[in-house]
């Protein structure tokens, strides 16, 4: 008998709980998996104490909570001026990745392409298979990780359906200019694509640089998937909320896909995100403020130990070239890493279809507090 379904050759365990694990077991320091070593605001964990105490305990409504509804419709307003029905066009999900999850089961049909940005998340790649469609990749190549329009546009098929975009874009960091993303909006036009948008990071964004929702482009409203979460924002990565916005039809078809794998959950975080949403300028000012100087700490300590840095404009993790330190590929670096100088990173090219352009880069996330990423830099002095 077949051990498992076909569409699952190739996904394995991931990445991530790979190198946790081996951080747990040499005692290295993490810099691999993109989780802060804080928690998030005082007020945002005590509303959700209150919650749990105040009886929120059971199934909240499939959408949402009416107010975390309502505060993701205000947040997208606030930020992007674009108007929400928070009974129509939103619905909260069990983090981000399930959203994705649920947006490829909605929109891909078997045997349908999906135009992802490569290098891409994992959990990319295990979507469009248990939709059944198959991953076509346009790659954002070092160091600028910039978007090549033309290969964007020869990319697209008559089998085309979906395109995958990510931006701030995980794991380069790079954050799509307006030049690139009005590109994206003419290809989605002209040939009709759904466009699903992972915009996780949109408040980690450095160097004054502006995070813009494709969304909000003319002739993009009616066919983006606009997709969210608290756990960066809010360093409440554990607590899985995310959410979805777009148009009635969109987020009715996400819906239904979406009942049928989580129903709902986190009935005591959703009231407390939605007063999280509220909070003011200061808080999101001074998170980004407070990243960038934890990203530079990293970069600078990177460069002076002889890495090619790739200073990254959003998210949370910086890019390295190992070439410089004698090394060729990231896989063995990385595994070799822990014993050699006690730290964990994340090798780039397990998030290529083809590994070359990914081999020599390493992800490190700069989300620790600057004493751990000091000691990190103490360590791998030992190279």
């Amino acid at each position: 008998m077949r051990a498992h379904a076909e569409r699952l050759d190739g996904l394995g365990t991931t990445i991530f709980a790979e190198m946790s694990a081996l951080a747990v077991a040499t005692g290295s320091v993490n810099l691999g998996q993109g989780f802060p070593d804080r928690d998030g605001p005082d007020s945002l964990l005590e509303d959700a104490i209150a919650a749990i105490r105040a009886g929120a305990n059971q199934y909240p409504p499939a959408r949402g909570v009416p107010a975390l509804r309502q505060a993701i419709a205000d947040h997208q307003k606030r930020f992007y001026d674009l108007a929400y029905d928070p009974d129509t066009q939103v619905l909260v999900t069990t983090g981000a990745t399930e959203a994705i999850a649920a947006a490829l089961l909605a929109f891909v049909e078997p045997g349908d392409e999906v135009i992802a940005l490569e290098p891409y998340y994992d959990s990319y790649a295990a979507g469009i298979a248990f939709a059944g469609g198959r991953r076509v990749p346009v790659t954002l190549r070092a160091p600028s990780y910039r978007l090549d329009l033309d290969e964007l546009r020869a990319a697209v098929t008559p089998r085309t359906k979906v395109l995958l975009i990510n931006s701030p874009h995980n794991p380069t960091g790079t954050v799509l200019t307006d030049d690139e993303l009005r590109g994206i909006c003419d290809v989605a036009i002209e040939h009709d694509l759904v466009v699903i948008t992972d915009e996780v990071y949109e408040h980690l964004v450095y160097d004054g640089i502006q995070h813009r929702p494709l969304a909000s482009y003319d002739g993009m409203a009616d066919r983006t998937v606009s997709i969210s979460s608290a756990g960066k924002t809010f360093a409440v990565t554990g607590w899985k909320i995310g959410w979805v916005t777009g148009s009635p039809d969109v987020v009715t078809a996400v819906t239904t896909a979406k009942q049928f794998l989580t129903f709902t959950s986190g009935a005591p975080f959703q009231p407390a995100v939605a007063n999280a949403l509220a909070l003011g300028n200061d808080y999101f000012d001074a998170l980004r403020a407070d990243l960038q100087s934890r990203r530079d700490l990293l970069s600078n300590g990177l460069a002076d130990l002889g890495f090619e840095v790739h200073r990254p404009a959003g998210t949370y993790f910086v890019t390295t070239d190992i070439r410089p330190l004698g090394h060729t590929d990231g896989i063995e670096f990385c595994r070799q890493l822990p014993e050699r100088a006690g730290v964990v990173a994340i090798p780039h090219q397990v998030f290529y279809d083809d590994p070359e352009p990914g081999r020599p880069l390493v992800r490190w996330a700069f989300c620790k507090q600057p004493a751990v990423l000091q000691e990190a830099l103490n360590r791998l002095q030992k190279l």
